[in-house]
């Protein structure tokens, strides 16, 4: 019972400041199951982490994995509610708050750091995990290959996704 509260009051910390979705939270999140509470190792983040990203719907479902791993049913469920409770009742009140601001320029200022500050932190979570899953120069230089192809070209990533599968089946990533 102690690892469905540890789950539920750590993930309800992360909320609070989940800007940017759960893909902002992934290094910190990976820190917290993977180094701290040992809930799973750092294949099976990785392939939930997939999973997440595969399957249609919200990206939540990395958290709601971890609590599946950690605790079953009651787990996901726990761990669903836990990311999903504190950042809703903010929003509603921030929304709220919003609402009543009759500065049309105060509205923009907000939405415009509301949204550099989820770009902001969704781009250093990437640069985090890139520098954690790189270890070889090849993977380094398909990152940096793909980052300058997705800027400068409207390539569709399923293409950089198939490369980056055919490198890794040929071995050299």
């Amino acid at each position: 019972m102690s690892a469905l509260i540890s789950l539920f009051l750590k993930l309800m910390a992360f909320s609070a400041v989940a800007f940017g979705g759960i893909n902002a939270l992934l290094p910190a999140l990976y820190d917290l199951s993977v180094s701290q509470e040992h809930w799973l190792d750092t294949q099976t983040f990785a392939d939930y982490f997939a999973i997440a990203q595969a399957a249609p719907g919200p990206n939540l479902m990395t958290i709601t994995l971890i609590g599946w791993h950690v605790s079953g049913v009651i787990g996901a469920v726990v761990a669903t509610i836990a990311i999903c409770l504190p950042s809703s009742i903010m929003i509603y009140f921030l929304q709220g708050y919003i609402a009543n601001i009759r500065s049309p320029q105060k509205k923009m200022m907000i939405q415009f750091a509301a949204g550099a500050l989820a770009v902001g932190l969704v781009l250093g979570s990437a640069w985090q995990i890139a520098m954690q899953i790189n270890h070889t120069y090849a993977a380094y230089a398909l990152t940096f290959f793909t980052i300058t192809i997705i800027l400068f070209t409207k390539w569709h990533p399923l293409y950089l996704i198939a490369l980056g599968a055919l490198l890794g089946l040929l071995g050299f990533i």
